[in-house]
């Protein structure tokens, strides 16, 4: 199949078990560059539900060429800092990370973002890996009966991701003013991620910024904490990581992270 061709077929498969959007979808240009935004709207709305072995071998062979079009970053080959060097900082796409987990900031539900194309992190990331992931999500979450609080820590596969898996956690949401509970559980998410890594024998972990978009979290205390908790955890645990990438997207939180790494 061309690439245009399986964008067409994964569109069709994906409308065939949601009518419901045939109408909105129509309305959608021609050109490649639409009908990709298309197919990615449609993954972000569709419910866990079964798979087709068949949709998932073109999707799967769409977002693998797609990230290497993108470029895989190594996160072994990035430069760590002189202060401490375990620890990196690197702007970028963290879709295009290799390490062995990556973070989602997640909500409750722990499905991914379901509202089409949106610029969150999480929606980045599912979008990249593909439909498998809110699969094993659901699987989850169906089993624990509940929403997820803040502060925890579940792994998944990665999928068509370059990291080998993903680890989600929800961070807290910030009110008027940020309280000692926000503190205490943004502090609990990024060791609960790096308990559950080093329980599995993870090596590399990479952290986005948790709590800092739509949850409202000021960026410079968010920074503070992950880089103190972060370093208190592996001074104290004898664990498997050996590296731990903050990730970051906007200039602003370089410019934090830069300054609490010293």
């Amino acid at each position: 199949m061309t690439r245009r061709e399986q964008v067409a077929f994964l569109i069709g498969t994906l409308l065939a078990e949601m009518p419901e959007y045939r109408q909105q979808a129509a309305a959608f240009p021609a050109d490649d560059a639409a009908q990709r935004r298309l197919l990615r709207s449609l993954m972000n709305l569709r419910p866990p539900m079964p798979l087709d072995p068949g949709f998932l071998e073109v999707q799967d062979a769409l977002l693998s060429a797609e990230r290497e079009e993108r470029g895989v970053v190594d996160g072994a080959a990035l430069m760590p800092t002189a202060a401490d060097p375990r620890l990196v900082l690197w702007q970028g796409d963290i879709t295009r990370l290799r390490a062995d987990a990556i973070v989602d900031a997640d909500n409750a539900a722990l499905l991914g973002c379901f509202a089409p194309c949106h610029g969150c992190i999480d929606n980045a990331i599912h979008s990249a890996a593909g439909l498998q992931l809110r699969d094993e999500c659901a699987a989850i979450m169906g089993a624990q009966g509940h929403p997820e609080p803040a502060g925890r820590a579940k792994l998944t596969r990665g999928y068509n991701l370059p990291a080998r898996y993903v680890l989600h956690t929800v961070g807290p949401i910030v009110g008027r003013w940020v309280t000692w509970k926000d503190r205490r559980e943004l502090a609990a998410c990024y060791r609960a991620c790096l308990e559950l890594a080093a329980e599995h024998g993870l090596r590399s972990v990479a952290f986005c910024c948790i709590a800092t978009g739509e949850f409202r979290f000021p960026n410079r205390e968010a920074a503070e904490i992950a880089v103190r908790t972060v370093r208190d955890f592996l001074d104290r645990q004898a664990a498997s990581i050996e590296r731990v990438i903050f990730n970051v997207f906007k200039d602003l939180d370089k410019d934090l992270y830069h300054i609490n790494r010293q």
